[in-house]
Order: structure tokens, then sequence, then C-alpha cells
């Protein structure tokens, strides 16, 4: 396939269209953008370090991407096998799993930059 500046365009129209599906149609998505929001906020109120901020970007990206794939998975399944499977409830349980602990781990990530700049304000 020929590269043409309008299809990668189209690219980003599509890749932006998914988001928007994501933040309208999964409230956890939404719950994790609210906590992404504000994490950097505080990033930005605490003057994190540079590494900090790759450190803290990379996480929230991951979370990011997990909740995406989780719900593209779910929706496939859904679509595939829209009665109850025991596979398709473990492929399930699998998706939801990996956005938990990349949940788990954004938390211990925050914990380490923040509650020290935090405890040194009090």
């Amino acid at each position: 396939m020929k590269f043409s500046a309008s299809s990668r365009l189209r690219s980003f129209k599509y890749a932006f269209s998914g988001l928007r599906t994501l933040l309208l149609h999964e409230h956890n998505s939404r719950i994790h953008l609210t906590a992404a929001l504000l994490a950097v906020l505080m990033g930005i109120l605490l003057h994190i370090s540079p590494l900090e901020w790759t450190v803290l970007v990379g996480i929230i990206a991951l979370v990011i991407i997990t909740e995406i794939l989780n719900s593209a998975l779910e929706a496939l399944a859904d679509h595939v096998s829209p009665q109850f499977s025991p596979v398709i409830k473990m492929v399930k349980d699998y998706g939801a799993a990996a956005v938990l602990i990349a949940s788990i781990a954004s938390g211990i990530i925050g914990f380490i930059i923040f509650l020290p700049k935090l405890l040194r304000l009090l």
C-alpha cells in the first residue's frame, strides 16, 4: 500500500474515534482518565523531576492502554459469543486482571513519587 498523507490523517481520525467511543461507553476508562489528570495536576503542583514525569507518563499510558485492550477484548468476546461461555469468561477475566495489575502498579508508583513530596509539605 502506497503512503499518502490523507490515509495517515484518516488513521488518526479512527484512533480519536476509538478514544471517544471508549470514554463514552466504558465507565472505568473515565475513572482512569480522571486519575491520570489528577496525577498530572499533582505532578505540576509538586514540581516532580523529569525522571518522575517519565515514570508517571509511562504508567498512565500503561493503564490506559490496558483499559483500551481489555475493552476491545470484551467487545469482541461479547460479539463472538453473546451467550455465556466459560472460555470467554476466562478470557475476559484475564483482560480485567491486566487492568487491575496496571492500576495497582500505578497506585504504588504514585505513592513512591508523591508521598515524600506531600509529607514535606506537612
